[in-house]
C-alpha cells in the first residue's frame, strides 16, 4: 500500500467551537503544583538556615554535618513530592497527563535519591571527625545503636533497587510485572524512612511549624495513597461491575477485549486509559495499562492491545464473564487538552487505538481533522477508520512500512521526502492544531522535534507514549 490520503471532504467549513476553560485551568494547576513544590524546598532550607546551618559551615567537621542535614531535607521534601506524584491524584493525573508526570516523577526521584546519597556520605563523614578512615566504623555505630536507623538501611537499599532498576538499560532486560513490582518497593523505603527522621532529625521537630508541616506532609502522601490508590479503585470496580463480554483479533498478534458495566454510569473520555485486571485466574494482582480503542459510552469500553509479554497474552484466554477491576481512567490525551478546532492525529502500530477513538468522539467538521497513521504489515481499525472518513470527513493518510531510519517518524513506503517536509505537505497548516500523538517513546520524540520544526507550540502537543 503507498501513502495516500483517504476523504470526502477534505476542506475546512465553518470552524469547530472549542472551549478551552479545562486546558486552562489544568495550566494554572501545573504552575500552582510546582510553585508548592519550590516553595516547600526554600521553606525547609529557612529553617535549615535559622537553626545555625550556614554558621555551621566555619568548620570542617560542622560544615559537613550541616550540609548532610540540608540534603536530607531535601531529599525527604522530594521523597515525599514523589510519592504524592505516583499516587494517582486526578487533579494531577489530568493537568500533566501521563507522560509529562512520569517524566516530573523520573527528575524528582532521580534527584531526590542523590541528595539521599549525599546525606548518607555527609552525616556519617561530619560524625567521624571529618576522617575519611574513620568513616566505615561510624556507619557500622550509627546503624545499631541510634534510633531508627535500622529501618533506616532497610528504606535505603529498597530505594536504591528502585532507582537502579529504573535505569533505562536496566529496564530493558526485566520484564514489565517483575519491573512493576519492584517499583513498588519505593513505598516501602519511604516508610522506613519516617521512623529515623522523627527520632533523630531534630530539624523535623524543632518548632510547632516545622512539626505540622512535616507530618502535614507525610499525612497528604500516605492519605492520597490510601484513597487514591487503593480505596477509589475498589470502590469504582464495586459500582462498575465490569465484565467481558467478547474477545476477538484485529489482526497478527493484536486483541480486542470488549467490556461492559452492570453498575452505574463509567465515567471515562476517548483518549484515556485504564489500568486493568482480569480475574481469570493467576497474575491477576498485577494491573495493565490498556487505552480505550473506541468511544466510551458509559457502559461499554474496548481496548485493543499487541502480544508483546504476559499480561498482554493473558487477553487472548479471556472469557465473556470474566469480572475486571479498574483504576482510573487516566491521562489526558483528549479533550480537555484541545485548544484549537483543527486537530491532528499521529499514530504509530497500536498507537492508533487511543487515536482512533478521539478521532470518533471529538466534534470536529470535514477537514478540521486528520489522522497520519504509520505501520507495518495490515494497519488497524482500517474499515473503522474508512468509515469516519466516509461519515465524519476525518482525512486518513496510511504511511506504510517500518521507521525508515533513526530520527524518522515515517514509514519506509512514503518516498525520499524528510520528514518536516512530509508533514508540511500533508498538513500545511500543522502549526495551527492541536497534535496528539500515540507511539513508543523515541518515535514519538521524533514527532515532537518535527511539528517543532514546523512551528507548532509546546502546549498544542498531546502525547501518551508506550515502552517503560
Amino acid at each position: 500500500m503507498t501513502a495516500q490520503a483517504l476523504s470526502r471532504a477534505d476542506h475546512a467549513t465553518g470552524g469547530t467551537a472549542v472551549s478551552t476553560t479545562r486546558a486552562r485551568w489544568d495550566s494554572s494547576v501545573r504552575l500552582a503544583f510546582l510553585v508548592a513544590c519550590w516553595s516547600s524546598l526554600l521553606l525547609v532550607t529557612y529553617w535549615w538556615a535559622s537553626g545555625g546551618g550556614i554558621s555551621d559551615l566555619t568548620g570542617w567537621e560542622t560544615g559537613l554535618t550541616s550540609t548532610g542535614r540540608l540534603t536530607g531535607l531535601l531529599s525527604a521534601d522530594l521523597l515525599l513530592v514523589q510519592v504524592l506524584l505516583m499516587a494517582r491524584i486526578p487533579l494531577l493525573e489530568h493537568a500533566f497527563g501521563q507522560d509529562r508526570l512520569a517524566h516530573v516523577h523520573r527528575l524528582v526521584g532521580f534527584a531526590s535519591f542523590n541528595l539521599m546519597l549525599a546525606h548518607l556520605v555527609l552525616i556519617v563523614w561530619g560524625y567521624a571527625a571529618g576522617k575519611l578512615s574513620a568513616t566505615p566504623g561510624t556507619l557500622w555505630d550509627m546503624t545499631i545503636h541510634d534510633p531508627g536507623m535500622l529501618l533506616a538501611a532497610g528504606g535505603t537499599l529498597c530505594l536504591i533497587m528502585v532507582v537502579v532498576t529504573s535505569v533505562k538499560a536496566a529496564r530493558r532486560k526485566l520484564r514489565y510485572e517483575s519491573w512493576h513490582l519492584l517499583h513498588l518497593y519505593a513505598y516501602l523505603g519511604v516508610g522506613l524512612a519516617l521512623p529515623h527522621q522523627l527520632w533523630t532529625g531534630r530539624e523535623f521537630l524543632a518548632s510547632t511549624a516545622r512539626t505540622v508541616f512535616w507530618w502535614g506532609l507525610w499525612i497528604a502522601s500516605v492519605a492520597a495513597v490510601l484513597v487514591w490508590r487503593l480505596a477509589l479503585p475498589l470502590w469504582r470496580s464495586a459500582r462498575h461491575r465490569i465484565r467481558v463480554t467478547a474477545v476477538g483479533p484485529e489482526g497478527s498478534g493484536v486483541i480486542s477485549v470488549h467490556m461492559a458495566g452492570r453498575g452505574s454510569r463509567i465515567r471515562a473520555e476517548a483518549g484515556q486509559f485504564f489500568n486493568f485486571r482480569f480475574l481469570s485466574g493467576a497474575g491477576w494482582t498485577r494491573s495493565h495499562p490498556y487505552s480505550l480503542s473506541a468511544a466510551p459510552d458509559g457502559r461499554h469500553l474496548r481496548i485493543t492491545a499487541k502480544v508483546v509479554g504476559d499480561g498482554s497474552a493473558v487477553l487472548s484466554s479471556l472469557r465473556p464473564g470474566t469480572r475486571v477491576l479498574v483504576e482510573g481512567p487516566y491521562g489526558r490525551l483528549g479533550p480537555r487538552a484541545r485548544t484549537r478546532p483543527r486537530i491532528a492525529l499521529i499514530g504509530a502500530g497500536v498507537g492508533v487505538t487511543p487515536l482512533r477513538a478521539l478521532a470518533e468522539a471529538l466534534t470536529y467538521a470535514p477537514g478540521e481533522a486528520v489522522l497520519l497513521y504509520r505501520f507495518s504489515g495490515v494497519p488497524l481499525f482500517e474499515s473503522e477508520l474508512l468509515r469516519l472518513a466516509d461519515q465524519r470527513g476525518l482525512r486518513v493518510v496510511f504511511l506504510p512500512g517500518h521507521r525508515r531510519h533513526a530520527g524518522s517518524w515515517l514509514g519506509s513506503g512514503i518516498g525520499p521526502a524528510d520528514d518536516l517536509t512530509a508533514l508540511t505537505r500533508w498538513v500545511p497548516d500543522i502549526a495551527d492544531r492541536d497534535v496528539y500523538v500515540c507511539g513508543p517513546q523515541e518515535w514519538a520524540q521524533d514527532v515532537r522535534r518535527t511539528t517543532e520544526a514546523a512551528g507548532l507550540r509546546a502546549d498544542q502537543f498531546h502525547v501518551e507514549s508506550f515502552g517503560w
